[in-house]
């Protein structure tokens, strides 16, 4: 620990002599890119893996005129193309029950097109309120004789991708590894050979693909892998792979996630990135460079790092808050940033208090305090605002806060900051369920 409070003190030193300000260059990590299946099956089909014919529609009448275009298809698959698993078991405000339907006309896929089409679909991933679908894809019905689960994705324990896959496809996954983890196939890829023919081969055939499709299979578990790499992918799910009576291996779903870190080489991909799936203030987040997300508690945080800003919410939990975001500044925020984060938990009316836990280490202390301190006075905010600071220039961010009259609680001590974070919310809380207008005024 010595030795960590030198190299400590030692860069405390070096950021004065340098004069790190914030108009240094920040850059935060993002959250990976995620599109939908319409996208991740074109991407799929473009390079040579066998997928289902389909066409896209924003409106009824468009999607009828896509199931007239699939020519020699009777029976269509209509699927809500919204951010969210648990389609088919979901239902919409519309009260229409299940987000992928099976239709056998093209006048049929218009009418349960209508009744998604401008509706929100709820599932048990997402909130109450759901989320909007904005388009359906018409896809041709497939007739499998066998369903597989097969996925590759980036996996810390494996240093770099790896292959999760199983027999059971067209289920839950999760639930599959919880009940028969037997039935799930793992085979790590070494990134600098890339994915090998034996591979390939054995994951096909432990998967029990027919022995006339294993090698059909294997090729397509290979050009999947090539997408995953050329696209920078953090996980591409097909749930289910199938293998119809003619032998005919295809992928019928896709979920694919991408790095937005590397979207420069990829920026094909960005024109797909659809806002209207999250909340309107991830947005706002995300063109002010803050990693934000919405959450469903009374509690806004303000933290720096995303390892911090978890054990925040943990330590708000513990005390009995629920935390209302997560919102992570980063390393390098400037004032005017700290201020658009204020703005953005303000503007939840869940919020009763604000908590700010911030360890100064690239970023400054006193950066973050004159945040604090224009967004309390340029917003006029009525809700506590609790404040803890430890690392660079936190005298100078301590000195400031105090000469500004304003009604900030400092705390040196997390445990104590998270403590009366929760307390104050509670009376504010209280106060707001009795139609008292209890304000905490700033300045005094």
């Amino acid at each position: 620990m010595s030795q960590l409070f030198k190299k400590s003190a030692l860069f405390h030193e070096l950021s004065k002599s340098i004069k790190l300000s914030s108009k240094l260059p920040a850059y935060n990590q993002k959250r990976n890119l995620n599109v939908h299946e319409y996208v991740g099956i074109k991407l799929l089909g473009d390079n040579g893996v066998n997928v289902p014919r389909f066409g896209v529609a924003e409106t009824p009448e468009e999607a009828r005129r896509v199931a007239t275009s699939l020519k020699g298809v009777s029976d269509f698959v209509v699927k809500a193309q919204v951010l969210a698993g648990g389609r088919g078991k979901g239902h919409f405000d519309s009260g229409l029950k299940g987000g992928v339907k099976i239709v056998y006309s093209p006048d049929e896929v218009k009418d349960v097109s209508s009744k998604m089409i401008g509706s929100k679909l709820i599932t048990k991933q997402t909130s109450e309120s759901g989320i909007p679908c904005n388009k359906v894809m018409i896809v041709e019905r497939l007739y499998p004789r066998r369903e597989f689960y097969f996925a590759i994705m980036l996996e810390r324990k494996y240093g770099g991708p790896v292959i999760i896959a199983s027999s059971q496809g067209g289920m839950n996954i999760e639930e599959v590894a919880k009940e028969n983890p037997d039935a799930i196939v793992t085979e790590p890829i070494d990134i600098n050979k890339g994915i090998q023919d034996e591979q390939v081969q054995r994951v096909a055939k432990k998967l029990g693909f027919h022995p006339d499709a294993v090698n059909q299979a294997a090729e397509i578990m290979r050009k999947i892998y090539e997408v995953f790499i050329q696209k920078d992918g953090s996980m591409i799910e097909i749930n289910p792979m199938i293998e119809d009576a003619s032998g005919k291996v295809y992928c019928i779903d896709a979920k694919c996630r991408f790095d937005d870190n590397a979207i420069f080489r990829n920026e094909d991909l960005a024109q797909y990135r659809d806002w209207t799936q999250v909340d309107k203030k991830e947005k706002i987040a995300a063109d002010s460079n803050l990693n934000y997300i919405a959450l469903d508690g009374n509690i806004g945080c303000l933290v720096n790092g995303a390892g911090l800003a978890m054990a925040t919410m943990d330590i708000i939990k513990l005390h009995g808050g629920n935390p209302a975001n997560f919102l992570d500044v980063g390393g390098g925020a400037t004032a005017e940033q700290v201020t658009e984060a204020f703005r953005l938990i303000s503007s939840d009316p869940k919020v009763q208090a604000i908590l700010v836990n911030i360890f100064g280490g690239i970023m400054r202390c006193d950066v973050i305090a004159q945040g604090i301190i224009s967004a309390a006075k340029t917003l006029e905010l009525k809700i506590p605002i609790v404040v803890r600071l430890q690392g660079t220039e936190v005298d100078s961010a301590k000195a400031l806060i105090r000469d500004s009259s304003m009604r900030i609680f400092p705390c040196d001590d997390l445990d104590q900051a998270a403590k009366k974070a929760c307390d104050l919310s509670q009376i504010v809380g209280l106060a707001r369920s009795a139609a008292v207008d209890v304000q905490f005024e700033l300045p005094l």
